[in-house]
């Protein structure tokens, strides 16, 4: 189970998602794999 220190960015993450119009968690994790392949390709 995740504890607090690691659960609180998560939920930043999620929130930021959630403001920003996505509300369905496939569609979250799929653009954050996304995200995580585009920087690792950048970097």
């Amino acid at each position: 189970m995740l504890t607090g220190e690691k659960r609180s960015p998560i939920n930043r993450i999620r929130n930021a998602f959630w403001t920003g119009g996505l509300s369905n968690q496939l569609t979250v994790i799929e653009q954050v794999t996304y995200l995580v392949i585009i920087k690792r390709l950048d970097d």
